[in-house]
């Protein structure tokens, strides 16, 4: 038991130590990671893949502490896995509403552990990760965060075989887990000291984002990919309608905020800045209307038969324009079957094709009144969910 914490544990803080290393090419074709540059976990994948992996002999683990630097205004999501014989025994190390949660399986007994301070407030902290017998221990900024104790009715313990250890994502089935989460991590890791082992890590990556070096919460647009959601996951309620609202520096954005379209694939709302005009380009069906994107803030609500549009100059000062473009009484219908897309304009009901792909951060995205998180969309590209950078 204790070799296989030992091993794990390793794993784990190995995974940590990723953090800040460069890529370079090397023969299988696969980027190596090495050095110690900054390593962003929110890069476009399949959620569940790791972004860095590598793979150690547990014959060459001698040290069983080890220490990185993280960083995330996201609440949720993987940081580092770590596993032996082939997955059967396994770490997570995640966050879970801001909190560090703690998820092992081994042998005949599986625990979950959240707790200690909340990490999503874009800070940098500094994490420590070691084992102690029979115990997997978590500091965070020096003081006491998780500790995680099990012990196993099977007495063998792992002497032999291979750890493997990944970043950014896990190695086993998503079903295993105890307590389930969203995988996506808008974060960055950085600074790692890194047990003993010095082997090269692979990148499931041709190029590795860079993580920028001051950031607000907000969802940043690269102009490379949007979000798409179905409209169907959000309740519609007969007097609020439908409400969308977004939050930011208008002056600073460029391409689609928002696109909406029936499950006929026809157009039912664009949203566009251009900055070139300093306007908001608005489009109800075929209608199209110019605002002034010198505001804080924009509401737009579709009700059965029109449309209001709420701009935010400032805290003191709004305007207030209803349209009634709609003459299909079955218009918030068309809408609950629709799909709706943040930050591009929608090309096709199937293959969900953007285009005009917006450039900018949105500081926040309310739809129903609700926090909408980017990790939830059916199709997320190129964007930063829970950070923008200053």
């Amino acid at each position: 038991m204790a070799v296989f914490w030992k091993a794990v544990a390793a794993g784990l803080l190995l995974a940590v130590c990723l953090m800040g290393w460069t890529v370079d090419g090397q023969g299988n074709g696969k980027k190596k990671v090495s050095g110690d540059s900054i390593i962003y976990l929110g890069q476009e994948r399949n959620p569940w893949r790791p972004l860095i992996r590598t793979t150690a002999n547990l014959t060459e683990i001698r040290s069983i502490k080890s220490t990185f630097q993280f960083r995330t205004f996201d609440p949720e999501g993987v940081i580092f896995y770590g596993d032996t014989k082939n997955g059967e025994d396994w770490f997570v190390l995640s966050l879970k509403e801001g909190f560090p949660l703690m998820q092992i399986s081994k042998e005949d007994v599986q625990v979950s552990v959240t707790g200690g301070p909340k990490l999503n407030d874009g800070k940098w902290h500094t994490l420590d990760v070691s084992n102690r017998g029979k115990f997997v221990i978590l500091e965070v900024d020096g003081l006491p965060g998780l500790v995680v104790g099990m012990h196993s009715r099977q007495t063998k313990e792992v002497i032999s075989g291979q750890l493997r250890l990944a970043l950014g994502g896990i190695l086993t089935s998503k079903d295993k887990l105890i307590v389930e989460f969203e995988p996506q991590m808008d974060g960055c890791v950085r600074e790692g000291h890194w047990l003993n082992l010095s082997m090269p890590w692979e990148a499931d990556a041709d190029e590795l984002w860079l993580c920028h070096q001051n950031i607000q919460p907000g969802s940043f647009f690269a102009g490379e990919g949007f979000a798409v959601f179905n409209t169907s996951v959000f309740q519609t309620m007969k007097d609020l309608g439908f409400r969308v609202e977004f939050w930011g520096d208008f002056t600073k954005m460029e391409g689609t905020i928002l696109s909406m379209m029936s499950s006929q694939g026809e157009l039912l709302a664009v949203v566009e800045a251009n900055n070139s005009t300093n306007e908001i380009h608005l489009t109800i069906r075929k209608q199209k209307h110019i605002l002034t994107n010198a505001m804080k803030q924009l509401r737009i609500t579709f009700f059965e038969k029109a449309v209001q549009v709420v701009t935010f100059l400032d805290e003191a000062n709004t305007e207030v324009v209803s349209y009634d473009p709609l003459s299909a009484p079955e218009y918030l219908t068309e809408l609950r079957e629709g799909r709706l897309a943040i930050g591009g304009l929608l090309g096709g009901v199937k293959d969900m094709v953007g285009s005009n792909f917006l450039r900018g951060c949105l500081e926040k995205i309310k739809i129903q009144l609700k926090d909408l998180d980017l990790d939830s969309a059916v199709k997320d590209m190129s964007a930063s969910s829970h950070s923008c950078p200053v």
